[in-house]
């Protein structure tokens, strides 16, 4: 089993900026990918940006050029800065893991909101 904590969201103001963090414990040898999810209130969850275990990366249109995400693996933790943050940027925020070889997202975390006030 693998357990994500998020933590770093909060409010912040429209065009600033913050980061999350996504610390992974247990079975973390059996990671593969991971990205960040998030869910707007009335709106479906997306995929925001995801980072293979080899250090590949894939953003969502939305974030393309505003959010970065990145992965110490040495600490087994996994980051999404997020730059030039707007109003609909404001959502609850997931880190997710799939297990190496899989194609689905496995392991949830709790999930932090982020509020971007205009």
């Amino acid at each position: 089993q693998v357990q994500l904590v998020e933590s770093g969201g909060g409010l912040v103001q429209a065009g600033g900026s913050m980061r999350l963090s996504c610390a992974a414990t247990g079975s973390i040898f059996s990671i593969g990918a991971m990205g960040w999810h998030r869910q707007a209130p009335g709106k479906h969850s997306e995929l925001v940006a995801d980072i293979t275990s080899g250090g590949s990366t894939n953003y969502a249109d939305s974030v393309e050029g505003r959010f970065t995400i990145s992965r110490d693996y040495a600490k087994n933790t996994v980051f999404l800065q997020m730059n030039s943050l707007q109003p609909d940027d404001t959502a609850d925020y997931y880190c997710a893991a799939k297990v190496r070889g899989g194609t689905d997202y496995t392991n949830w975390g709790q999930g932090t909101r982020v509020t971007v006030s205009s």
